[in-house]
């Protein structure tokens, strides 16, 4: 079966069916292309599904702050509860449910439900064959002549069977931007120095490309009262109850942590406690209040918190062993903080250990209970045309100017820079930041002439992509890169001619706003 090998074409190859990767393929839908999509798990969806991370969104998220298809899918992810879970009178009504009740989000929601919309959205251009969906692909080669790829390869990972995959255009939508070293893509990975950007929280010595944000393996919780849900003690659960980072107030597996914004120590607890952040809360993704009594026995929580960042090491540009190494230790530091809190933890209401919490490994359909992808924070990210850095975005930077605007916008988005603990041990950098354009200059590689970048491998910095990072941003990303290749195609120019040009800038920008783009912002507060 190894040797099997198909070619398939399509108008626009997109690689990867994150959040990116769906809205892309669904711009181009739209357009009218004919679309490959490749996906490396099961699940399309990303950080929606795959990742298990309820959306991080902006506060006016309600109210225009993203586009109109990603305003279809929230919506469609309140619909689906209302017609399919029996929800209280209540929460039929509300037309802003957050079904999980989750402070992180106003529209927190299992990850199964975020993927059966995703599906929904598909679904007509899957069944007219103008989106083919190829699952479990793992993007193996790319053949270039030139400034042009030709194709890329992908392998199923359960027959070995390779497909070779050829179109006009190329979107890599893949979580590490896995197309781009494979076609001789020209980018950038992990820290830049200070001195190559003139960012004031940029690396002050040399560029460090093993500086990278840490990923975390989340999981899904509830509560069973009166149970004992203990799992196993992990592996590896002797080195991580001890270990302490240089940089953090203590040990990690503990409810005292490093507050992201002021770097002091900042405690937690799981439920409501005086003087302590309830995290069970923060990003809770079913509230069982929302639903008939009795429906449920528990809320349900999403476990992404300080305590599970894995930083011990990076997955970019290493070598296969040591990845797979990385990735391991990430899981069992994860399921070492859940052995912890079902142990050892204090308890809000005196004690130690919550032996009814309950690990759901059937929210995230995986054996083990972990996501099946890790939350991934940062890609390698394109060499482009123009790249956005810091002193375009920081609000203590921009003062009362807002943020920089972008004479080729192709969106918008919003979130502070929020960057994570590093693989080289700098902590959080979380400071503020305007609401922000997406420029079409960051889609760009400054020499590749039929690749555009749909996830967070756009024209960032390690600095920035801090704050292009999120679930909308995202989306709009891969919007505005699937609606570019499909109008190069019907201009027959090259991307770059898109903004080169006045009157087909003009005119691509005003396609995006028929298709419910957005490319600015009113005057708001800075985050």
């Amino acid at each position: 079966m190894g040797n099997e090998k198909s070619v398939l074409t399509a108008d626009v190859v997109v690689v990867g069916g994150g959040v990116g990767g769906c809205a892309a393929a669904l711009a181009l839908a739209k357009a009218g292309r004919s679309v490959i999509m490749t996906e490396e798990t099961d699940w399309i969806g990303g950080q929606l599904t795959s990742q298990a991370v309820p959306p991080d969104e902006n506060p006016w998220i309600e109210m225009g702050g993203a586009s109109t298809s990603y305003q279809q899918f929230r919506s469609g992810v309140r619909q689906y509860y209302k017609r399919n879970y029996p929800v209280t009178a209540a929460a039929q009504a509300d037309v802003f449910l957050n079904p999980g009740g989750g402070r992180v989000s106003r529209l927190c929601h299992e990850p199964r439900v975020a993927l059966a919309v995703l599906n929904e959205m598909l679904a007509p251009h899957i069944s007219s064959g103008r989106i083919r969906l190829l699952l479990r692909q793992r993007v193996v080669a790319a053949e270039t002549i030139g400034d042009a790829i030709i194709s890329v390869t992908v392998q199923d990972h359960d027959t070995e069977r390779l497909s070779v995959l050829t179109a006009p255009y190329f979107l890599d939508a893949t979580e590490l931007g896995d197309v781009l070293p494979l076609a001789g893509v020209e980018y950038v990975v992990g820290a830049e120095s200070q001195a190559d950007t003139g960012e004031p929280h940029a690396k002050t010595g040399p560029a460090e490309p093993m500086c990278q944000q840490s990923l975390t393996y989340c999981f899904a919780v509830d509560i069973e009262p009166g149970a004992d849900n203990t799992i196993p003690q992990p592996p590896s659960y002797g080195f991580w109850r001890k270990y302490e980072p240089e940089f953090w107030p203590g040990k990690l597996l503990d409810w005292t942590y490093s507050h992201p914004i002021t770097g002091k120590p900042f405690l937690a607890s799981l439920f409501p406690q005086e003087g302590a952040n309830p995290l069970f809360y923060y990003r809770q993704i079913l509230d069982q209040t929302h639903f008939a009594p009795g429906a449920f026995h528990s809320s349900m929580s999403l476990i992404n918190w300080p305590q599970v960042d894995y930083w011990l090491g990076p997955i970019i540009d290493v070598e296969a062993e040591e990845r797979a190494r990385h990735l391991q230790q990430a899981k069992e530091l994860s399921l070492s903080f859940l052995y912890w809190m079902q142990t050892e933890a204090p308890r809000h209401d005196g004690g130690y250990g919550y032996p009814e919490l309950r690990l759901r490994p059937d929210v995230v359909d995986t054996l083990d209970g972990l996501a099946k992808y890790p939350y991934i924070r940062e890609s390698r990210r394109i060499q482009a045309e123009f790249t956005v850095v810091e002193q375009h975005v920081a609000s203590d930077i921009r003062g009362e100017r807002g943020a920089e605007r972008f004479f080729d916008s192709v969106g918008i988005g919003a979130y502070r820079i929020d960057l994570h603990p590093s693989t080289t041990g700098v902590n959080y950098i979380d400071i503020g930041s305007w609401p922000f354009q997406i420029p079409l200059g960051a889609l760009l590689p400054i020499r590749v002439q039929n690749l555009l970048p749909a996830c967070k491998n756009l024209g960032v910095t390690h600095i920035t992509n801090g704050c292009y990072r999120l679930h909308p941003v995202e989306w709009n990303i891969g919007e505005a890169a699937g609606f570019l290749a499909a109008f190069a195609l019907e201009q027959g120019v090259p991307p770059r001619a898109v903004r080169e040009q006045a009157a087909l800038l003009e005119e691509f920008q005003a396609l995006l706003r028929r298709q419910g783009v957005k490319l600015e912002w009113p005057s708001i507060r800075a985050l």
